[in-house]
């Protein structure tokens, strides 16, 4: 450990830190409810059909799924069954190998998506950005990207480790 990972945060520090816990907490929470109430959606199973709308065939492997979602492949499974139930989604065996298996959004899952998108970005527009100003934004941008790239990057680091 470094010498500065032990110093005190200074005050412009400690603010833009307990800012971001707070943030981290209070915003999914936010926008889900946002989400929720308008659509049904949770922001999870959003989070899902997005991705497997923006993927090649409107599919991908449950494991790279979950990946994208940061849930674990158990967690994946029930909530891609959850949405099978509801028509959103199909799973089937991956025609590549046969051994892990594919989402798959349906036509209905994606009208869904569609849908529920502008009531998500109308979200994310009133609590986020109306928030920021316009020459602030690509200011935080890349702050911000540079902190997620170390936070991929350690958690590679850390599969690979244990691989």
């Amino acid at each position: 450990m470094t010498d500065s990972a032990l110093s005190p945060l200074n005050s412009a520090e400690e603010t833009i830190w307990r800012t971001l816990a707070h943030l981290l907490i209070a915003l999914p929470h936010a926008l889900e409810e946002d989400l929720y109430l308008e659509t049904g959606l949770t922001i999870t199973e959003y989070g899902v059909l997005m991705n497997l709308s923006e993927a090649p065939g409107r599919q991908l492997r449950m494991s790279v799924l979950a990946g994208h979602c940061d849930l674990s492949g158990s967690r994946m499974t029930r909530l891609v069954e959850d949405l099978r139930q509801k028509g959103f989604v199909t799973k089937e065996r991956s025609p590549e190998d046969g051994r892990g298996n594919v989402a798959k959004l349906t036509k209905a899952g994606f009208a869904r998506l569609r849908g529920a998108y502008p009531v998500h970005l109308a979200s994310v527009r009133r609590r986020v950005l109306d928030n920021i100003h316009p020459d602030e934004i690509e200011q935080l941008g890349a702050p911000l990207q540079r902190v997620a790239a170390a936070l991929d990057s350690s958690i590679c680091n850390q599969a690979a480790d244990q691989s």
